[in-house]
């Protein structure tokens, strides 16, 4: 287990550099630096002989942490990028945008910086593609069974790469001009550049899943189309209805959803021209809502040139440090501070906005008050209204489920409660004899780790819904799916 005294020689936890703060704002490039080789393994290291290795039940996917921990500092990191690799299909989205669980549950930080466990996999995958060792895994026989995926975000991805592997004919329908959903054109560049979504798109092609973009099925191809053409299907379209904020004035110009402001964002990086852009240049710019969409808000609009941004969050600042209510090993609730946090803006806790007011039908300011919460409700604080002047707001309250109309009530699926696709314990949606739901679809709005096991997990119940049995691993267990 990697150095069994790393823990106590070596007690902090040390992470890549991030570029200054005026520069990067002059670029759309990802902002961390370099991290140096030996720094890493000198990090690696500090995983600890811990006995009952949490980080694994803190990582929905399951990683193999302690392993690959272990092969990085020893020098050997091909075989840590195939033991990364057995759980994750693509740790270079992972390692940039996902939160972490894992290093919450980390033994050492119970009283120590945890391990850099995200950093060791990122660093793990990019070497690997650098040094040529991602190649296409090749089925080693066909079945002649066909799977429609719909959807080519995290989820779909890996439901489709795994089932391509079973050896399945797989086909990913994406209504977006281009392939990777979210990845595409939720994340900005600077949290993610998409030349990582595009060198894996090769692999993923070469071992011969076949992508379909600019179709929306339900529409361009009929739900009875769909089922005739394919044994079993896959739906990964995500949570994409955001949470609106029915109040006066919502129908003013100047107000949008955050989902209609990144992607314009996203596309002028990849090259393409946007007519009648969403833009923050020499804006007064509002977001409401303090989650990571609200922070890809901030960055965007500080690139792009805002006068001024304010972030409002309803929920109280968190504390600086793991919150009482959230005990190790669970995800702790304290006070993070973003890259995009770091480069400018002001963030507002405890405020609830009321009303825009506009002029000549354009919004130009919002009325807003303070709030405490009492007995799990917000109350308005009084006396402390104050109006905000501002000329852009974007909405980035989270999601509220997936789109109905066009594919899934012609489906005819079930929704549950919070308006997600109902399935049953083996990721099957209710009624839908070969259907299988995977990601924020029937989860709900959830983190990118979450969605590539939901991935994996509903490819092993649809190759044993078509083969009888399946030998692709399942990171999240039916009973797990049912009591969520």
């Amino acid at each position: 287990m990697a150095d069994p005294r790393g823990f106590l020689k070596h007690t902090e936890r040390e992470l890549p550099e991030r570029r200054p703060v005026d520069l990067r704002l002059m670029d759309w490039k990802e902002v961390y630096t370099d991290f140096a080789k030996a720094e890493l393994q000198t990090q690696a290291s500090r995983c600890m002989d811990c006995g009952i290795p949490f980080c694994h039940n803190g990582c929905p996917l399951g990683n193999l942490i302690p392993e690959w921990n272990d092969l990085v500092y020893r020098d050997q990191w091909k075989e840590g990028i195939e033991r990364l690799h057995a759980t994750n299909n693509f740790p270079e989205f992972t390692g940039r945008l996902c939160p972490a669980p894992c290093e919450a549950s980390c033994v050492l930080g119970i009283n120590q910086p945890a391990v850099t466990i995200k950093q060791v996999e990122v660093e793990l995958i990019d070497n690997a593609f650098d040094s040529g060792w991602v190649q296409p895994v090749l089925p080693s026989e066909r079945t002649g069974k066909s799977v429609a995926v719909v959807g080519s975000g995290p989820a779909g991805l890996a439901a489709a790469q795994q089932l391509t592997r079973a050896g399945h004919t797989v086909y990913v329908y994406e209504r977006a001009d281009r392939i990777g959903g979210l990845l595409r054109y939720g994340i900005p560049e600077f949290k993610m550049e998409k030349r990582h979504i595009d060198r894996r798109l090769e692999q993923m092609k070469a071992e011969g899943t076949v992508f379909r973009t600019g179709v929306n099925v339900g529409v361009d191809i009929s739900v009875a189309q769909l089922r005739e053409d394919f044994d079993a299907v896959v739906l990964a379209m995500g949570s994409t209805i955001g949470r609106d904020l029915p109040i006066p004035g919502r129908e003013l110009d100047g107000i949008h959803q955050a989902m209609e402001f990144l992607p314009q964002a996203n596309r002028i990086q990849l090259g393409d021209t946007v007519e009648n852009q969403i833009t923050a240049r020499g804006k007064k710019v509002v977001i409401i809502g303090g989650g990571d969409t609200g922070a890809d808000c901030l960055g965007t609009s500080l690139r792009q040139g805002a006068e001024i941004v304010h972030q409002f969050e309803i929920m109280p600042k968190p504390p600086t440090e793991r919150a009482e209510s959230t005990p190790w090993p669970t995800y702790p609730l304290m006070y993070r501070v973003s890259s995009a946090h770091e480069e400018g803006g002001e963030r507002v806790f405890s405020v609830n906005t009321e009303q825009f007011v506009g002029e000549n039908g354009k919004v130009t300011a919002l009325k807003a008050h303070e709030v405490v919460m009492r007995d799990g409700r917000f109350e308005k604080v009084e006396g402390s209204d104050f109006d905000l002047e501002c000329d852009l707001v974007l909405l980035a309250m989270g999601f509220v489920g997936p789109e109905r109309a066009d594919l899934l009530d012609k489906l005819g699926v079930d929704y549950d409660q919070r308006g997600n696709i109902k399935r049953d314990n083996d990721f099957a949606a209710v009624g839908q004899e070969g259907v299988f739901v995977a990601g924020d679809a029937g989860r709900g709005q959830s983190l990118i780790v979450w969605a590539i096991a939901e991935g994996r997990s509903a490819a092993a119940a649809a190759d044993r819904y078509l083969a009888g049995a399946s030998d692709l691993p399942a990171p999240i267990v039916p009973t797990q799916v049912a009591q969520r």
